[in-house]
């Protein structure tokens, strides 16, 4: 669906091949296509200006099909001025808003043989968007899952709501009879209003319409006097609940709509199963985000932006490389950021863009995406191609911020998003994320063998961690600015602590955590290092105990107030920033795996070919099951608590090889079949399934 995917058109655009064998009748055969809007005549106004966009225009078609006969020739038949083209039933389509359907103006048999199309125009010749066009690679948008509705409520003979049970990124499909001419506004939303209404107050404040004939996620059908069924072609929207109004009465069933959740058909490669009920809900609601903004390119929301914010998916990136096999849509993403790049270097704080994000958002912070996004994909595939890919862009950026800022020194960025309540100097966590982007740009260096760039950017990196340290690390007290747990987690996740000094930093962390009653402190860059910082140092028992909360600010809270996916906010009251259905603070997915399960792929043999096993047997927490399927097959890590002991099972795939770091608590001995170890390190071993017990 939504075929082809939404790109800098004037720059790139895509292809998509079919193969229409099975379609083929004895005889003639016809082709007729229904074509819609997309982002590439984005009409509705938004603060973002795609209606403004310098590729916009009216939509184009283009069609090869290449015929091969039993003799080998081949034939193509073209699209051409022989085609014939009318206005459809789909009487107005937004990829931002919705869709129009007049069911009266159906032409039945209209893409058949026999049709008579003789009072139809001919199409006419139009210039291709790019003179870039490339085959679409990526796993296609689907509608996935089909979701009845678990709720049914009619206020009168016009009016009706739906509840589908969970939020979702999709469509709705309707089933209804009723007078010919009669109007049906479908409005889908998050959330209600105290009288069972759809309250759509979180989600719109960003449309400024200026015509009243395109209302925000509501589909307008005007019914045949049969029965019609209605799903949008050319739209997706975020909602839970639909409400149906209509011109005259008509008769609606709980069955006459249901829901469709889609997405970027991505393969799951993950799965966590824990004995915490609201950890398992947790997991399931940032998967469903994730899911809920994929659409052959991250999105913050799917429904009051749908925009490719890039720090939304930087942090978000290990939880869907953990979770999903979504390699190639980010290798088109990626391929989009190169078209977006400006020749001194700069990206925009949100990819694909008509042209908004470049004057706002779009510090390392934010666009870090084009070097940690590669390096990700690295670890997790082994694959350099999109750090070679990507290279001289990481370059050009990291350059024109060097150039821009030479003390090392950045205050280029938004800072940690949407926090509970401190704040951290944007200047702080920019840098911060510039040393990052400086440190990956060294490795790729290492590993495209440019030796020369590798020493270079070393020390670049250098000058930027001692510059950092130099105004915001206090050696006395051991702490990073005014000691908040996004100051002090960054400089743990991100190395940037002198060397030896860890411990008492980490120490400080856990204090700091505890004085905030082992709750978050944080915002979007400080969910990304709160819980690594603390489990990779010493104290995943703290780390779990704020990751499994349940009252504010956590994301148990939320999952408690019934959200089946992430918010925005930590506040749910909030008036602003409460889409609620957000993948921004979705690094907790990714925790998961790696604070308690500690599968961790090896940077020094990526692709888990050899894979580190670093489990935390964290208090509070009975049992836990995780699995990864790596390039080499299924990675798995399991714990169950037998008396005061621990059972922990360990899966290696064929051709791998892993490091276990187990760590049995005072008194207590590791065993393996009843042989007792001792090991001094990591306990190296081959593929196999191996069942310690520490007792």
């Amino acid at each position: 669906r939504l075929d082809p995917m939404y790109t800098r058109f004037d720059r790139r655009t895509l292809y998509v091949t079919y193969d229409v064998t099975a379609q083929l009748q004895q005889g003639k055969n016809a082709i007729g296509v229904l074509l819609g809007n997309g982002w590439y005549n984005h009409q509705s106004s938004s603060i973002w200006n795609f209606d403004r966009a310098p590729w916009r225009g009216r939509p184009t078609f283009c069609l090869d099909l290449r015929v091969t006969y039993e003799d080998g020739s081949v034939e193509t038949i073209v699209t051409d001025r022989s085609w014939s083209t009318a206005f459809s039933p789909v009487t107005f389509n937004s990829i931002y808003t919705a869709e129009h359907y007049d069911a009266r103006l159906e032409l039945p048999g209209w893409n058949t043989v026999n049709f008579d199309d003789t009072k139809w125009d001919k199409a006419a010749i139009r210039s291709a968007p790019s003179a870039h066009i490339v085959a679409q690679n990526l796993q296609p948008i689907r509608n996935v899952e089909e979701i009845p509705a678990v709720s049914f409520k009619k206020f009168n003979d016009t009016s009706y709501q739906y509840n589908l049970g969970r939020n979702i990124a999709g469509v709705s499909q309707i089933k209804v009879k009723g007078e010919a001419g009669t109007v049906l506004r479908i409005k889908h939303g998050e959330r209600l209003y105290p009288n069972g209404r759809i309250d759509q107050s979180n989600i719109d404040h960003h449309y400024h319409p200026i015509v009243t004939d395109d209302p925000f996620q509501i589909d307008i059908i005007t019914l045949s006097g049969g029965e019609d069924t209605f799903m949008p072609h050319f739209n997706y929207k975020g909602f839970q609940y639909v409400e149906v109004t209509a011109s005259k009465p008509v008769t609606l069933t709980r069955q006459s709509l249901k829901g469709y959740f889609m997405h970027s058909d991505v393969a799951p490669v993950g799965t966590i199963k824990t004995s915490n009920p609201t950890v398992n809900k947790i997991w399931s609601a940032t998967n469903n985000s994730y899911l809920s903004n994929l659409f052959g390119y991250p999105t913050d929301c799917p429904q009051r932006e749908k925009n490719g914010w890039t720090g939304d998916a930087h942090i978000a990136s290990e939880t869907g490389l953990y979770n999903f096999d979504g390699i190639t849509v980010y290798e088109k993403w990626l391929a989009d950021h190169r078209d977006e790049q400006q020749p001194n270097g700069v990206l925009p704080s949100i990819i694909p863009t008509s042209g908004w994000g470049y004057e706002w958002g779009n510090g390392p912070d934010w666009t870090s995406t084009i070097a940690i996004i590669p390096w990700n994909i690295y670890l997790f595939y082994g694959d350099t191609k999109p750090l070679a890919d990507n290279y001289d862009n990481i370059k050009r950026y990291v350059d024109h911020i060097d150039e821009l800022y030479p003390t090392g020194l950045t205050i280029w960025g938004l800072g940690d998003w949407v926090p509970v309540k401190s704040k951290s100097p944007v200047e702080y966590t920019s840098s911060a994320y510039y040393f990052a982007d400086v440190t990956i740009l060294a490795k790729a260096a290492g590993l495209l063998g440019k030796q020369d760039e590798v020493i270079k950017y070393k020390a670049l990196a250098q000058k930027i961690k001692d510059a950092i340290n130099a105004k915001y690390f206090n050696a006395t007290t051991n702490t990073y600015g005014a000691g908040t747990q996004t100051e002090m987690s960054v400089a743990l996740y991100w190395g940037l602590v002198p060397d030896g000094l860890k411990p008492n930093v980490a120490a400080n962390l856990a204090k700091r955590v505890e004085v905030d009653n082992f709750h978050l402190d944080v915002g979007l860059l400080g969910t990304k290092s709160i819980l690594n910082a603390l489990s990779e140092n010493g104290y995943a028992d703290i780390a779990y105990r704020i990751a499994s909360q349940e009252d504010f600010p956590s994301w148990g809270w939320w999952i408690k107030n019934g959200a089946t996916t992430l918010y925005e906010n930590w506040n749910i009251q909030s008036k602003y920033d409460i889409s609620l259905n957000h993948i921004m603070f979705g690094e907790v997915g990714a925790w998961l795996y790696k604070g308690i399960g500690g599968i961790f792929p090896d940077e020094n043999c990526p692709g888990f070919s050899h894979v580190l096993l670093r489990p935390n047997f964290v208090k509070g927490l009975q049992q836990y099951a995780s699995s990864h399927d790596g390039p080499h097959g299924r990675v798995s890590a399991s714990w169950v608590r037998k008396g005061n002991g621990i059972v922990y099972t360990a899966v290696v795939p064929a051709n791998s090889t892993a490091a276990i770091y187990l760590k049995p608590g005072s008194g207590q001995n590791i065993y393996l079949k009843n042989k007792k170890l001792n090991p001094t390190g990591p306990i190296e071993v081959a593929a196999g399934t191996y069942e310690f017990e520490i007792r």
